[in-house]
C-alpha cells in the first residue's frame, strides 16, 4: 500500500494544535504542508516529532523558489522535506498563449535546477487550469516536457473538474507521478457549503478504476485533501477510511 498522507490546507481554518491532535488520533503519520508550515519551520518540526508525523511533501511558492533557493532548500531539511511542488499559479499571472506557456514552463525548470541538485525532488501540483488547451497545447503537458526532474502531483479531482479523465493522465505520467491529491467531487448541487467538494469516498469519482490506474502507473503516496471541509475532523475519518479500504 503506498504511504498516505494529509494536505494541512485542509484544515486551515482550525488550529494548528488541535489538526495535529486530531490527525494523531486518526493514526496519521505524515501530513504535506503549506505556506504557513513553511514560516517557521523549527516549530513545524517540533510539532511533527511530538505527534510522531513526518512531512515528506510541501508546497513552496514559486516566488521563494525562485528567488531564495537557499532558504527553500533550508527549510525542507529543517522540516525533513524531500520534495517540493511548486502548487499554484494566480489568475493575473497564468499565460494565455502556447509561447506563454512555454516560457513559464521554462522558468519553472529552471527554478527547480538548484532544487534538484541539493538531493531534493521537485515539481509541479495542478489545477483545472493547466487542463484547458491553449492555442492547441495543453498547458500540463509543456510543463512536464520542459524537464525530466519536474515530477507530477497529479490533483485528481481536479483534473475531473476540468474535463479530463483521471485514468487517462496517470497512463500518461506513468513513473512521472510522484504523489496525488485524493479528493472527492460532491453529485451536482449538493455540498454547496463544501464549494461541492465531498470526503473521499463519498462523491463522484470512480476510485476503483482510480486506485487501478494508480497502482499501474506506480504512484508511492496518496494524499487526502477536502478545499473547504466544515467538519475537518469528520472529513479526515471519513476519507482515510475510504482510502485504506482502496
Amino acid at each position: 500500500m503506498p504511504a498516505i498522507s494529509y494536505q494541512l490546507y485542509s484544515s486551515r481554518n482550525w488550529d494548528v494544535e488541535e489538526t495535529f491532535k486530531m490527525l494523531a488520533e486518526l493514526n496519521v503519520k505524515e501530513v504535506e504542508g503549506f505556506g504557513p508550515y513553511l514560516d517557521d519551520p523549527e516549530r513545524t518540526r517540533t510539532l511533527l516529532d511530538e505527534h510522531g508525523m513526518a512531512m515528506p511533501t510541501a508546497h513552496f511558492a514559486l516566488d521563494l523558489v525562485e528567488k531564495n533557493p537557499e532558504e527553500a532548500i533550508a527549510i525542507a531539511k529543517t522540516i525533513g522535506i524531500n520534495t517540493i511542488f511548486v502548487p499554484f499559479l494566480a489568475p493575473d499571472d497564468r499565460p494565455t498563449t502556447a509561447e506563454g506557456w512555454r516560457a513559464f514552463a521554462a522558468r519553472l525548470a529552471s527554478a527547480g535546477v538548484p532544487i534538484v541538485e541539493a538531493g531534493l525532488k521537485f515539481g509541479w501540483h495542478n489545477h483545472e487550469f493547466e487542463l484547458i488547451p491553449v492555442d492547441g497545447i495543453m498547458p500540463l503537458d509543456v510543463i512536464a516536457e520542459a524537464s525530466d526532474d519536474i515530477m507530477i502531483e497529479l490533483d485528481l479531482a481536479w483534473v475531473k473538474v476540468s474535463g479530463q479523465d483521471p485514468v487517462e493522465w496517470l497512463k500518461k505520467y506513468a513513473g512521472r507521478v510522484a504523489a496525488a491529491h485524493v479528493k472527492d467531487i460532491a453529485p451536482t448541487g449538493e455540498n454547496a457549503d463544501e464549494d461541492g467538494w465531498a470526503d473521499v469516498g463519498h462523491g463522484t469519482m470512480n476510485w476503483p478504476e482510480i486506485k487501478a490506474a494508480m497502482d499501474a502507473a506506480d504512484v508511492q503516496r496518496y494524499i487526502i485533501e477536502h478545499d473547504n471541509p466544515s467538519d475537518h475532523k469528520r472529513m479526515a475519518s471519513r476519507s482515510l477510511a475510504s482510502v485504506q479500504a482502496f
